[in-house]
């Protein structure tokens, strides 16, 4: 029997607010920097952070926004998969929809990454090699998060029976709406590979997963 639908939607809204915490923009402010919002693309994860030159605020962000997306699972996870999944479903909306900003939030790839290995750390362990691979060899930070993304449903789905455990379709399709609301977010950077305009790492405007 599932969760109750109270449970679920409290697991949801906790999962949310904590989502929606603006750490680039918090970070930033801190250090004296503005408005996060008002240089580069106007986003509010590391890619943009990146872009002030200042890495370790970067790195920070990073590490932050996948902290809120873990955390959050992992604190519903103490009772139910279910409520991991909806407080993790509710995280990255948050990151990606924040309610304080008008709804204009990051890319969601380290919210969702986080949140992945909260849940099912050898998916997430794969989908973060995999982002690490693909940086590596074409040197796309776009690319990477966007393959990263895209395969996490394949190994939700082949990589169980590998470590002894039994697939769970319900992490399959949680890796799947993910993926496709992160690919929906990085539509701008889509239009770029394929014009092959996008800017690789380590050039000016490299962008790291936000």
């Amino acid at each position: 029997m599932g969760e109750p639908i109270t449970f679920l939607l409290a697991a949801f809204v906790g999962g949310y607010l904590l989502g929606s915490i603006p750490f680039g923009l918090v970070l930033t402010k801190f250090a004296g920097l503005g408005d996060i919002r008002t240089i580069g693309s106007g986003n509010i994860g590391a890619t943009n952070v990146l872009r002030t030159g200042r890495k370790g605020l970067a790195a920070a962000t990073l590490i932050l926004d996948g902290a809120k997306g873990a955390v959050a699972a992992l604190i519903a996870g103490l009772w139910s998969t279910d409520l991991a999944l909806a407080a993790g479903y509710g995280a990255i909306l948050g990151h990606l929809f924040p309610v304080w900003l008008g709804f204009k939030g990051g890319k969601g790839v380290a919210t969702t990454l986080g949140t992945l290995l909260a849940i099912a750390w050898p998916i997430g362990v794969a989908a973060c090699l995999t982002w690490a691979i693909v940086a590596a060899v074409f040197r796309y930070s776009s690319l990477s998060a966007l393959l990263a993304v895209a395969f996490s449903p394949l190994y939700a789905w082949f990589l169980p029976p590998l470590w002894g455990a039994d697939g769970d379709a319900r992490i399959v399709v949680f890796s799947a709406v993910l993926a496709v609301l992160v690919w929906i977010k990085h539509h701008s950077n889509i239009r770029r590979l394929l014009r092959g305009e996008e800017p690789r790492i380590g050039k000016r405007k490299a962008e790291a997963p936000g």
